[in-house]
């Protein structure tokens, strides 16, 4: 039976939730905690589903180490559990809404010509967008799931800092994402705050719903 998250809970949650500036080094999450995020980010939303991204996880200290002086300096990469880097598609193609339409027809069991019009549809878009708004927005899905991650993560009472201050051609060379077929678009680093980091006790500053909600 689907029990949904209290409404005043999940408010909480968001409101308890903070972009970290200093993670406490010497706290990790979970196998068991970390094994729910991973799954969050992979039900994470996406345009027809083509998951134009994939999710790049560091754990390793040795690679943690190297990443602050091409994240501007930031010591978060090195200081979190868990460190992810969203690498959007570069040029989404045929191949890949092949792929998919293949992944379709094994998880809900069906024939794969079922699926002629929805792959026709895909490709219309692939085929006819062109490669600069193609990568456009396949970085902007990966955004969604980045989203996603931050949520999920301050549902659970994970800490989480999600960062654009990366140079990501940099990334792509450490990580190997060029000759997969993919570019860093923003990571998010994952652990527990430092109980000296000075910005958790700061308030929160929104507009007004008034202000920043248009309702028509």
């Amino acid at each position: 039976m689907h029990t949904p998250i209290a409404p005043e809970a999940l408010l909480k949650q968001l409101n308890w939730r903070y972009a970290v500036k200093k993670f406490d080094p010497s706290r990790r999450v979970s196998a068991e905690l970390w094994s729910v995020l991973e799954q969050a980010l992979i039900l994470s939303p996406s345009s027809y589903g083509l998951q134009p991204y994939r999710f790049v996880v560091i754990t390793d200290q040795g690679v943690k180490d190297r990443l602050p002086p091409i994240s501007w300096n930031q010591p978060q990469p090195r200081d979190c559990s868990h460190f992810v880097v969203f690498a959007s598609r570069v040029g989404e193609n045929a191949g890949d809404v092949d792929a998919y339409v293949k992944r379709i027809a094994a998880v809900r069991d069906v024939p794969e010509a079922s699926l002629d019009g929805y792959k026709k549809m895909m490709l219309g878009t692939v085929n006819n967008m062109p490669e600069e708004e193609l990568n456009y927005w396949a970085k902007a899905q990966a955004y969604i799931a980045m989203g996603f991650l931050l949520a999920a993560a301050a549902a659970v009472g994970v800490d989480a800092c999600p960062m654009e201050g990366i140079i990501a051609a940099e990334y792509d060379k450490l990580l190997g994402l060029t000759e997969r077929g993919y570019t860093a678009a923003a990571a998010v680093a994952v652990g527990y705050r430092a109980a000296d980091d000075s910005n958790s006790t700061l308030k929160k500053v929104r507009f007004d719903p008034a202000v920043g909600v248009i309702r028509v």
